[in-house]
């Protein structure tokens, strides 16, 4: 039924896939507790967690960079140094990540307000915040042992790691949002202290499996070489930029749809949840292209490791043109579980959530390629025209059709699906260009 190919990249990419979808499942489950709370709540832990992402950009970007060193070590048969930059991935966390929690964690509540100036958004956003804020350490180190164990294609570790994790934070969010057997009862907080402590509790399962499985490969061996911490500084840096500038540029795009309206902000934080549903399969097959890409280059066979890339994207077709679909035929029912309390919110959702279900084929292409090229280590290319596509276009026309001009939310939504056309469109450019076969790392 599949070819070899396929079978190869269903094998890498399915438990990512499986992963990130138990992670859509958990933002959603989260997105429906905290629902039940108001739309100021929702707004509140709708920014809160944009800003963390942005907080924490620094460091998830060290995924990229291990995982395209890891992989290319593993093509080149290189298997006894493997997990060296993994270990420079993790002590880049820790000396980073650590001051950069206590200077964050004092700075939110005279940063929060300027995200957006409703007393109640903003008093229950900061401790939110702050106690995501706190496990910033903790993240770096998840995400860089993601990018070695999806790069070596034990990507089943990065789906058991996931699955512990969102399983206790559905139990943690559960009892301290509620305050359910005994427990304080914090609400909007609550989500916040259980994500952070569900985060370590991943972090703690991928530190066994790395001492079980990565020890051969130079695990925590040694302290990595100057010259490996400077190559996976070279490669990460770009990407980090990328993805804190992404962070920002969403955290702007949540401000300029609060210049519209509260019940647009709080069906916004809903539209994004469900649009992860459908394009977080796709960085999924994109993670798996980065590593077979990757794999290919270290074996110096450029022209398999360019057919990789397309081979994803077709497969990555397929399945988001499946996901797509529901959101523009069902578009009111998947709705209803988390704006059923806010009216006004579910009838500004409807049409905005119908662009994404059309729009997200785009992403197939776009996100596929995208982690192709950073698996090839050409993060720098990637990371400059992402970052002006969303600074320069993307975001100057959703405030103009947006508050400026009246066109609401669906003006917005409408700019962002032309804006991710135009990424994927960029981003076959380069990899038809084929620059990325000559990075070295």
């Amino acid at each position: 039924m599949f070819s070899y190919r396929q079978q190869t990249i269903l094998r890498i990419a399915v438990p990512i896939m499986g992963g990130m979808a138990s992670q859509n499942v958990m933002n959603l489950v989260d997105t429906a507790m905290v629902g039940t709370l108001g739309k100021s709540a929702l707004a509140a832990v709708g920014l809160s967690s944009l800003a963390a992402f942005c907080a924490q950009a620094f460091l998830t970007g060290l995924s990229s960079g291990v995982q395209a060193t890891a992989a290319r070590r593993m093509g080149a048969g290189e298997t006894t140094r493997m997990a060296i930059s993994l270990n420079g991935g993790l002590l880049l966390s820790l000396v980073i990540g650590l001051p950069l929690a206590l200077l964050l964690f004092w700075a939110t509540p005279t940063l929060f307000p300027y995200l957006n100036d409703d007393p109640e958004v903003v008093r229950q956003g900061v401790p939110y915040l702050q106690a995501r804020v706190v496990a910033i350490a903790v993240v770096g180190m998840n995400f860089s042992f993601r990018g070695y164990f999806n790069g070596v294609n034990r990507s089943s570790v990065y789906l058991t790691s996931l699955l512990v994790m969102h399983v206790c934070n559905l139990c943690f969010n559960y009892v301290l949002i509620f305050g359910a057997f005994g427990f304080p009862q914090l609400g909007a907080t609550g989500a916040g202290v259980g994500s952070a402590v569900a985060t370590l509790v991943g972090t703690a399962v991928y530190f066994f499996m790395g001492m079980r499985l990565a020890r051969p490969a130079g695990f925590l061996q040694q302290l990595p070489s100057r010259a490996t911490v400077l190559s996976l500084l070279r490669l990460s840096l770009p990407s980090s930029m990328q993805q804190l500038l992404f962070a920002a540029g969403l955290t702007a795009l949540f401000r300029i749809v609060g210049l519209v309206g509260v019940s647009e902000l709080a069906a916004a934080q809903v539209l994004i949840n469900l649009m992860l549903v459908a394009i977080l399969p796709a960085i999924g097959l994109g993670l798996s292209a980065a590593s077979l890409v990757g794999q290919a280059l270290g074996r110096k066979d450029v022209l398999d490791a360019k057919r990789w890339g397309w081979d994803v994207v077709k497969v990555a077709l397929v399945v988001l043109g499946l996901l797509g679909l529901p959101m523009v035929l069902f578009s009111e029912a998947l709705l209803w579980p988390f704006l059923r309390k806010a009216p006004a919110a579910m009838a500004v959702a409807i049409w905005p959530l119908r662009v994404i279900g059309l729009a997200v084929m785009a992403d197939a292409v776009g996100l596929v390629l995208q982690n192709a090229l950073l698996g090839a280590g050409d993060t720098l290319r990637v990371a400059v025209f992402a970052i002006l596509l969303q600074w320069l276009v993307f975001l100057p026309a959703a405030y103009v059709v947006g508050p400026v001009l009246g066109y609401g939310l669906l003006g917005i939504w409408v700019a962002m699906a032309v804006h991710r056309m135009l990424q994927a469109a960029g981003f076959v450019v380069l990899w038809q260009r084929g620059r990325w076969a000559k990075v070295s790392l």
